[in-house]
């Protein structure tokens, strides 16, 4: 081998003994960063499993080609804006932001130009997230899980299955949702109540200390059955709510099946799992240069009404089966 023969081999050589770091370099730089921040991830756990297996439907993989911040408030809401700035000092790519409204709200305070995605925000137009749903503007974007509309099927829902109620209690909790949020969904239980020949009793319980002078005043007032609506809080003491509605004796329906699988009657909403595994698409999208102000807001196509069998027996009631053949799981 020459000179000029020896050279060209040396350089042919290096070339394939840098390719792979070269591959090796392009690979790392497609690892993504996602932020995931939570009111209270031990709340859900399967919500967590939905987005991850939406990614992983998209062709992510956790510690592979993705990494997930997660900062959870663990039930402490008075956390949320300290683990906001810490997701934001991290530069992550895109914020997943769960709990309603409440995440959400909390990132954009944290951040202008870090993409956010919310999971399940009910009437996000209402609540300020966004200015419209079709262009939702700024860097917010994700799903709804509706919000007032929802309110008068399950005082519907509660009626058939509890033919007999003549006035139902109307449990709001502190206003994570905005005052325009709530006062449609207290305006839309009294249009339903009524419209059922139901008179509605509102009661408010900000925090868990107030649950027991609320159950008290359904009691004064006669009410025959309960409606919580939409909470943080509700959903972090879900089981206390189930227990102290069972010890009432109070039929009730909740939002989601949280509710219904710590003890309480039924529940009636979203499908929440479907909303995470959603969620996904839209950062998939975000991470491949979309602008989530360009994003259109995703409106709710699976629902779930969910029975549990056995709080039912417990409190003396029978289902009528034109209600059990709706349900989409029976708890028993």
């Amino acid at each position: 081998m020459n000179r000029v023969q020896r050279r060209q081999f040396l350089i042919a050589a290096g070339a394939l003994l840098a390719t792979p770091l070269a591959a090796d370099g392009q690979q790392a730089a497609k690892v993504a960063r996602i932020g995931h921040l939570s009111p209270n991830l031990a709340a859900g756990p399967h919500l967590r499993d939905a987005f991850l297996q939406g990614l992983r439907d998209l062709g992510y993989v956790e510690g592979r080609n993705v990494v997930i911040e997660y900062r959870d408030a663990e039930g402490k809401l008075e956390r949320l804006p300290a683990l906001a700035a810490e997701l934001v000092a991290l530069k992550v790519d895109v914020i997943l932001a769960d709990g309603g409204t409440l995440g959400p709200r909390v990132a954009m305070q944290a951040t202008t130009t870090i993409p956010i995605v919310f999971t399940s925000a009910a009437d996000p137009v209402g609540s300020g997230l966004v200015t419209s749903l079709a262009r939702p503007g700024g860097n917010v974007t994700g799903l709804s899980a509706l919000g007032p509309e929802l309110v008068g099927k399950r005082l519907e829902l509660l009626k058939q299955a509890v033919p007999g109620i003549d006035r139902v209690a109307v449990l709001r909790g502190g206003s994570t949702l905005g005052e325009r949020v709530l006062k449609d969904m207290l305006e839309a239980a009294d249009v339903a109540a009524r419209a059922l020949g139901v008179q509605p009793q509102f009661i408010e319980a900000r925090g868990p200390d107030e649950f027991a002078r609320a159950f008290s005043a359904m009691t004064s007032a006669r009410a025959g059955a309960l409606t919580v609506l939409p909470s943080n809080m509700f959903v972090r003491e879900r089981r206390r709510l189930a227990d102290l509605a069972a010890k009432n004796r109070l039929p009730a329906v909740y939002t989601s099946r949280e509710f219904v699988d710590a003890g309480g009657l039924m529940s009636y909403g979203a499908h929440q799992p479907d909303l995470f595994r959603r969620a996904a698409t839209y950062v998939d999208k975000i991470l491949k240069g979309a602008k989530p102000g360009d994003l259109p807001i995703e409106q709710p196509t699976k629902f779930e009404l969910v029975i549990n069998l056995k709080t039912a027996k417990d409190l003396g009631l029978t289902i009528p089966p034109s209600v059990l053949a709706r349900a989409d799981d029976l708890i028993q």
